[in-house]
């Protein structure tokens, strides 16, 4: 996975962060950021995290959100069953929300946002609980974007995941 280089850094969203200067091309993911992002991080609803150059901390050039959620176990994909506790409802991690600027797009900045999240969750997953990160696609073009970055796509839908005895082998050295 591709991590931040060193003329890169992603950090929570900040005052400084010019949000309404950001566009992916997706109005949805475009309107979050300019306007429910500071909600959710006062209500402590989601942890949204920005991707941004060094030499200009507040333009931002991607960002993705993280946040609890739970899957039926009916859901897991069958190779990770043995790894989750057999609950009606598996804890999870969500990827909520994650774009990249119009203007950086082709870049693999995408990518560095996942490495990140994907850190973010185990690193998080032994304080809060959590078997894998989820995320629902937006469209087949993200679903495709993420199965490239390792997730399994579950049957019939847009969801995929990444379970956290994978996500260990990718962080721990």
């Amino acid at each position: 996975m591709a991590q931040p280089q060193g003329d890169l850094l992603i950090e929570p969203l900040g005052s400084h962060h010019d949000r309404k200067g950001f566009s992916c091309g997706v109005d949805s993911l475009d309107r979050y950021l300019r306007t429910q992002a500071g909600q959710d991080i006062r209500r402590k609803a989601a942890g949204v995290f920005v991707l941004a150059e060094r030499t200009e901390p507040g333009v931002v050039l991607g960002y993705y959100t993280l946040s609890s959620t739970g899957i039926a176990q009916g859901d897991v994909p069958a190779a990770a069953r043995r790894h989750v506790p057999r609950y009606p409802l598996v804890a999870a991690t969500l990827i909520g929300q994650l774009a990249v600027s119009q203007a950086r797009q082709g870049e693999r900045l995408g990518a560095v946002l996942i490495a990140d999240a994907v850190r973010r969750a185990w690193f998080t997953a032994s304080s809060v609980g959590s078997s894998m990160l989820v995320v629902d696609a937006i469209n087949e073009r993200a679903a495709a974007f993420y199965e490239g970055n390792g997730f399994v796509r579950l049957p019939d839908s847009q969801r995929l995941v990444l379970p956290m005895h994978v996500i260990q082998r990718l962080v721990e050295p």
